[in-house]
């Protein structure tokens, strides 16, 4: 999701300084579909927010001060040079990340931007805070929500890397370069004061209501049910697998035999799979030995998804076109692909699409053949009685899920609500 947030970006272009006006800006926001806690911004004004982070934040004055944190990188000219080249180390593992769905790439990429922030970049974050604080002081939001925001960050800073520890691993946050927390970092609580000089007249107040009806429904950690959308994927919940046809391409089922046949809108090709009571031989000796398939022409082991598979082209006969032939082993089925075309002259560009459809099959994880949807994000009020521990209970929440109902309500490590505050949980 993009918008074009004009009336906060003008303001604090216009009011970036008491002797200085800086010339209007148009600056873009975007929201992006990733469950890591983090945003950044890049050349041409564009400012990045992962929609993780939107979890953690309580209010619309502390979802500013990230903004305005982040807007600041950009009017203090920080988005080049070295702090440049993070920040494109963070945008790509992110997108890498959303991607592929893998967090291991996420974290690499990350690992090489924060090296380089922990090199060149401390005086920078330290600058943007101070910036942002008094941008937000000059449109009216409390520049202590900054604070309040950076302390939930530096809890979960904390805790992730007590988890990442465990595991014989590292954890890359965002802004995570305070030693000391944000509470007691007398550098922080410097530049934050030095705002309150700047407070306009005009309060707008947290927006916490507003921002509890904005994000009641929000998708907490992966929002992998968006992924299984796509129209061209097969899915055989009963012999828990998927694979997905080229783009465009329409399929037929049976559903009696298992099989599958997909087409382009061209209907001079096609893509088939029949599961078929697998042997204890090896894909490449069934092919051979068993359904009696004749010599195949690069033949080749391959397996998608860590599964055991075999594939290669069968050549076609006197005027028929090639064909490319796979199988793959999943519990007891073979599952045997077969890509045709019409004529000849097709085959090499078809042949491209039949192979990666067959690389892209695999196995239905536990949740989705439990139809399970993503945890999302809703809002309580605290009573006498409501403890997180009790709400653990209520909502069959283990030990680390407890801890990041504690991070995402400001009240890490130990704390308890107060009867009538608003509360987060996730659940299903």
């Amino acid at each position: 999701m993009t918008q074009n947030w004009m009336p906060i970006s003008k303001d604090l272009a216009m009011k970036s300084s008491p002797s200085r006006r800086w010339p209007e800006k148009k600056f873009t926001f975007t929201l992006l579909d990733s469950e890591d806690l983090n945003a950044f911004a890049t050349r041409g004004n564009y400012v990045y927010v992962n929609r993780g982070l939107l979890n953690y934040v309580s209010n619309e004055a502390q979802l500013v001060s990230v903004l305005a944190h982040e807007v600041a990188h950009i009017t203090k000219k920080h988005v080049t040079g070295q702090e440049g080249k993070a920040i494109g180390a963070q945008v790509l593992s992110t997108i890498a990340a959303v991607l592929s769905g893998s967090g291991e790439v996420y974290e690499a990429g990350m690992a090489y931007a924060n090296s380089i922030i922990r090199g060149h970049g401390r005086r920078n974050e330290l600058e943007a805070d101070e910036a942002g604080a008094e941008y937000m002081a000059k449109l009216g939001y409390k520049p202590s929500e900054m604070i309040s925001m950076l302390s939930i960050m530096k809890d979960y800073e904390m805790l992730q890397k007590d988890r990442a520890k465990a595991k014989g691993a590292s954890k890359q946050t965002y802004h995570g370069i305070f030693a000391s927390h944000p509470r007691n970092d007398s550098r922080l609580r410097t530049v934050v004061s030095k705002a309150q000089s700047v407070q306009s007249t005009e309060t707008r107040g947290n927006g916490a209501a507003e921002y509890r009806k904005l994000t009641e429904g929000l998708i907490w950690g992966e929002n992998f049910l968006a992924k299984e959308k796509k129209p061209e994927r097969y899915n055989n919940m009963q012999l828990r697998v998927r694979f997905d046809y080229p783009e465009g391409w329409t399929q037929t089922n049976d559903v009696s035999k298992h099989s599958s046949v997909g087409v382009p809108e061209s209907n001079d090709a096609q893509l088939s799979l029949t599961p078929i009571a697998r042997t204890s031989q090896s894909p490449e000796e069934y092919l051979y030995n068993f359904l009696k398939v004749s010599k195949l022409d690069q033949g080749q082991t391959i397996s998608p998804a860590g599964l055991k598979g075999f594939s290669g082209i069968l050549a076609g006969a006197e005027d028929q076109p090639d064909q490319r032939i796979a199988v793959i082993y999943y519990k007891l089925n073979a599952f045997v692909f077969n890509g045709q075309v019409d004529k000849q002259e097709q085959f090499a560009e078809a042949d491209k699409l039949f192979v990666e459809s067959i690389k892209s099959f695999r196995p239905i994880s536990r949740r989705e053949i439990a139809g399970q949807k993503p945890k999302t994000i809703h809002y309580v009020k605290a009573t006498g009685a409501t403890t997180f521990d009790a709400l653990g209970k209520a909502f069959n929440l283990n030990s680390t899920e407890i801890d990041d109902l504690r991070i995402i309500n400001g009240h890490y490590p130990s704390g308890e609500p107060r009867p009538g505050d608003w509360i987060k949980i996730f659940k299903q």
